[in-house]
């Protein structure tokens, strides 16, 4: 900028459907809030088709490019680099679903929409298909959209979005932050498998410490790593009720509350594109959905 300030500029496809009434007025939603755990908007431009959102700049990329992307980036991540990474980015999603009036629910959490800047400190980014939502609303109906993996089961087949979904997605995210794997990894063994069935399974076989990654090589406090594990498993729950909200999530991750005796229920997981509601546009008799064009994605990202 002609402050000398380095930006990230993204511009946005030109084949949203939003008018650019209701762009401005999300993107006015979002540039009023502040936290240590969200990428700050500086503003955005309309310019004919394209649309152009202006962001801080984020040294350090993404958590997927530095974290996920093989052994040599993981390296860089001792415990407690991983440890402030998971909270901070639940007290991110904290603060748009609980403190922020009208809550945000962003709805496609994943490593590649978390930034790290100088410090390693992590920022919830793209806010791009994220909805607000008011005190009086429990959930919105609306064509799913995310990434496969991260969709929680009820939200992925029956459009039905709540503050839960994003907690859900947080939690298969968390698995990967512990485990150095992928949302849907591959073994030579079991072929692809999906991380959530994974970890339910080492969870009944009382052998979650099994799934923390190996390159920490013990170097880290096993039962703080085993709360971690349990606490994504509570938050990958089937039934919406039984996950925690992320203020209680966070909370059980420090420390604050005691888990060791809660039992878990089985988690949901959607592993089968047929099962995902398909939207229609109002304009056109041909089915959309962001999911579908993301799935892609995931397959070349596992």
């Amino acid at each position: 900028m002609e402050d000398g300030k380095l930006v990230a500029v993204k511009v946005l496809s030109a084949e949203s459907k939003q008018g650019d009434k209701e762009f401005l007025s999300e993107i006015a939603s979002l540039s009023s809030i502040s936290h240590e755990n969200l990428v700050k908007l500086h503003g955005c431009c309309i310019d004919g088709p394209c649309r152009i959102l202006v962001y801080e700049y984020m040294e350090n990329g993404s958590l997927a490019q530095n974290f996920l992307g093989g052994s040599k980036n993981k390296s860089k991540f001792n415990w407690k680099s991983r440890r402030d990474i998971s909270i901070g980015i639940g007290e991110g999603l904290a603060y748009i679903h609980e403190e922020v009036k009208p809550h945000i629910v962003h709805r496609d959490i994943k490593g590649s929409n978390i930034l790290l800047d100088q410090n390693f400190t992590p920022k919830v980014s793209d806010f791009g298909l994220s909805k607000l939502f008011s005190d009086n609303i429990t959930h919105v109906s609306t064509r799913v959209a995310g990434t496969l993996g991260y969709l929680a089961p009820e939200y992925a087949i029956s459009g039905h979005l709540t503050r839960k979904s994003d907690v859900y997605s947080f939690g298969v995210l968390l698995l990967e932050i512990v485990s150095g794997r992928t949302a849907v990894d591959f073994d030579l063994e079991l072929g692809e498998y999906y991380l959530v069935d994974k970890a339910w399974e080492m969870y009944k076989a009382n052998k979650l410490l099994e799934l923390v990654d190996p390159m920490l090589n013990g170097n880290l406090l096993e039962s703080e790593a085993v709360r971690f594990l349990m606490v994504a498993l509570l938050c990958v729950q089937e039934k919406t009720g039984l996950r925690p909200n992320m203020s209680k999530a966070i909370k059980i991750m420090r420390g604050e509350i005691n888990i060791s005796n809660t039992k878990i229920a089985q988690p949901g997981l959607i592993t089968n594109i047929m099962n995902v509601k398909i939207g229609r546009t109002s304009k056109s008799s041909q089915s959309t959905t962001t999911f579908a064009a993301r799935t892609v994605n995931c397959k070349q990202y596992s």
